[in-house]
């Protein structure tokens, strides 16, 4: 059983030399299958595919990128980006996925990644502020996250994940400058589907127009905004 990260079980007024892990994998001590039995048995509850916890045990957006960077084969970790509905989950916002979306930077080489198993990849071009790191997981930052679920995801899964991504104040996702990334999105044909599907998920917005302070004037300011997002991306899977 491989360690992912110990965590320390402490008493009432002091620390216990105890330890506890946070996250189980396929290791050395137990086989997949035998956590799989352990988890059968209410021993360990299962978190995402080779991935397990201690029942009852609080998760966190850093846990579960844990869980999702064990599906990704090491030789490709730094080179791709947890994004779309999979991001999503890892920040507490929508159901675990099948498979994982994985962005990649339109300026890498992806043809090493095409045989990628269990994940879809998605072309993309990242902006400077779209990255975050967590878990040992390079992860899209909740901004970037509710901008392509909300241009790229289906409207059943997409609104539910995306009011939890808005009414997150840890996650700091703000409707007005995240209608403004849809806006400035050039050359898309789902942006008007994009806006609908916020409005169904943000009441602010089925009240009438967002009074946006500052608003930015084309072409520049939409050019920043779509700059610093890397929302003008080249889009295809893979």
């Amino acid at each position: 059983m491989t360690p992912i990260s110990r965590r320390p079980v402490a008493g009432p007024g002091q620390h216990s030399p105890a330890h506890l892990l946070d996250l189980y994998a396929p290791g050395q001590l137990f086989s997949w299958p035998e956590l799989q039995s352990m988890a059968a048995d209410g021993v360990l509850t299962h978190l995402y595919q080779h991935g397990y916890t201690l029942p009852g045990a609080p998760s966190s957006p850093q846990l579960r990128a844990r869980a999702a960077a064990l599906a990704v084969p090491p030789a490709i970790r730094q080179r791709v980006v947890a994004g779309r509905m999979t991001a999503a989950w890892i920040y507490g916002c929508a159901r675990e996925p099948d498979r994982l979306a994985l962005l990649v930077d339109a300026k890498r080489r992806i043809s090493s990644l095409r045989s990628t198993r269990g994940c879809t990849l998605h072309e993309v071009r990242l902006g400077p502020f779209d990255v975050v790191s967590l878990g040992g997981l390079m992860v899209s930052s909740p901004l970037r996250t509710a901008l392509d679920v909300a241009l790229h995801v289906d409207a059943e899964r997409a609104v539910p994940a995306l009011r939890q991504l808005l009414e997150r104040p840890e996650l700091d996702v703000r409707l007005r400058l995240l209608c403004l990334a849809v806006e400035a999105t050039p050359r898309l044909p789902h942006k008007k589907a994009a806006l609908e599907k916020l409005a169904l998920a943000s009441p602010a917005v089925t009240r009438g127009p967002i009074d946006i302070e500052d608003a930015v004037d084309p072409p520049d300011g939409a050019q920043d905004v779509a700059q610093v997002l890397g929302v003008a991306h080249l889009e295809g899977k893979l």
